[in-house]
């Protein structure tokens, strides 16, 4: 059984989930991230190499979770069937995405927000539900980068410019920025993802 130190935010892994690792060599948590972030990049390449159908819909939310995390776990792609230290209960994750979804294409719609804001908003939504056993906020970054890029014609985010997955001051700025936004203060968000 795998037993990782956690950064402040992250969703620990159960050990149902963790009996879904498909590398049975890994035994710390760099370890784990290396082989996740090598999976992120593949999908990041793919993603960005042609144009992206169908985004705001459950399946494609799934498939890029798949994509991201599917060479390391058996679960990728699947719900979470938990409850973590974040995200609503796991039961109503179907029902919240439908509802993220129609609210973003109305938010495209209606040019409600800027840009970066409907895609911060996005961000945000998505973390809160926490769809997945792991990889949610890795998940929801790269999901708005997609938002940005291929719906809304933007540059990528930057996200700190830095690894949010290690322990520091950006992930910790980062956190902080998600915090204001569960407040529905989403000025220091909007900074950080450009910062």
């Amino acid at each position: 059984m795998i037993d990782f130190e956690y950064p402040e935010g992250a969703t620990p892994i159960d050990p149902d989930e963790a009996e879904g690792l498909l590398l049975p060599h890994i035994r710390t948590r760099a370890e784990l991230d290396r082989w996740e972030q090598e999976n992120i990049h593949e999908a990041e390449d793919t993603v960005f190499r042609r144009k992206q159908k169908d985004i705001l819909t459950e399946k494609y939310v799934c498939s890029l979770h798949k994509k991201m995390f599917g060479h390391v776990w058996r679960w990728a792609g699947e719900f979470r069937r938990s409850q973590k230290n974040i995200g609503i209960e796991w039961v109503q994750i179907p029902m919240a995405l439908r509802q993220l979804f129609d609210d973003v294409s109305t938010w495209l719609e209606f040019d409600t927000y800027p840009p970066d804001e409907i895609a911060a908003r996005f961000h945000h939504r998505l973390v809160s539900i926490h769809a997945f056993p792991n990889g949610n906020g890795r998940h929801a970054r790269l999901i708005a980068d997609i938002v940005l890029v291929h719906l809304l014609g933007q540059e990528r985010f930057s996200w700190g410019q830095e690894n949010l997955t290690n322990a520091g001051d950006c992930r910790r700025n980062y956190i902080n920025a998600l915090r204001s936004a569960d407040q529905h203060t989403y000025d220091p968000l909007l900074a950080f993802v450009r910062s």
